[in-house]
């Protein structure tokens, strides 16, 4: 079984009908559209020009792997926050875009789950989630968590609590690998029943951190004497710790058949190493 290759459009720093023609010339399936701001976003895009977004993609023989439906900040872990940016409603949008423009997938970093469920965020996350997972399986499709702050474990537990068939997971490896140190492989088997959809991203650990500081540095713009360099490094695919052969052998055992998609958020010449990538992914995925 071989897997679908994607890229995320966003990746190429390009306009978004150039970055859809750069992704089918490199030899991408197909591409994940950034769709929170900018050229692709729900309040962008009329019911015509999503129309043409579709049709413009498809005639180029490619597909849409996912939406990206990242809000930002500290996802929904913070109550006030959710409610003076408007994210459960906003999230909202980003679904009923996905379903005009074909795609049955929505990913977005959620916040850092509590290990403490008795914590104000884990009730507002875990509530946040359940409502979106009601509303995106009632649309007939999926609002996946893209794996980083907790372990494989931690966020299965979540997940059953959560207890939605809206909600799935969008594996992101090198997260894993970069902030809490956890395996991949290992991941693929714990969140098997949720995974719909995957990041085909590499990265090296460079120092033990606390997940929960790294990402309230993101969602905060970065702290001052915080050096993200020093903990971690998003690098080329096939260049970190990632254990590629073994973490797709584990995709395949478990009967997964979405994308793998590329995302490069670094380097000099992203297109060149998005290119790489894929040539990487058609080696291995044989």
């Amino acid at each position: 079984m071989n897997f679908k290759i994607g890229v995320i459009a966003d990746s190429f720093k390009l306009p978004i009908r150039d970055a859809l023609k750069k992704a089918k010339q490199i030899g991408a399936d197909g591409v994940q559209l950034y769709a929170v701001t900018g050229e692709v976003s729900p309040d962008v895009l009329n019911k015509n020009s999503r129309a043409e977004l579709k049709q413009f993609i498809a005639s180029l023989g490619l597909e849409i792997s996912a939406l990206c439906g990242d809000l930002g900040g500290h996802g929904f872990s913070n109550e006030n926050e959710n409610r003076e940016k408007n994210k459960i409603e906003m999230s909202k949008k980003i679904v009923d875009l996905a379903v005009d423009l074909g795609t049955r997938i929505v990913t977005t970093h959620i916040g850092v789950v509590p290990q403490d469920k008795s914590k104000p965020a884990y009730k507002t996350m875990r509530d946040a989630c359940r409502e979106l997972g009601k509303y995106a399986h009632k649309k007939g499709t999926v609002f996946a968590i893209e794996t980083g702050p907790e372990t494989a474990r931690e966020l299965y537990d979540f997940l059953i609590e959560v207890n939605e068939r809206g909600i799935g997971v969008n594996l992101d490896p090198a997260n894993l690998v970069m902030v809490t140190g956890d395996d991949p492989v290992r991941a693929v088997d714990i969140l098997k029943p949720y995974i719909v959809h995957t990041h085909a991203k590499d990265g090296i650990k460079l120092a033990p951190s606390n997940a929960a500081e790294v990402y309230n540095a993101f969602a905060e713009g970065g702290i001052e004497g915080f050096d993200f360099g020093k903990l971690f490094s998003e690098v080329p695919l096939g260049q970190g710790q990632v254990k590629w052969a073994a973490y797709l052998d584990a995709l395949k055992k478990i009967g997964y058949s979405g994308y793998l998609t590329i995302e490069r958020e670094t380097g000099a010449d992203p297109g060149a190493d998005i290119q790489k990538a894929v040539d990487f992914l058609r080696e291995l995925n044989i």
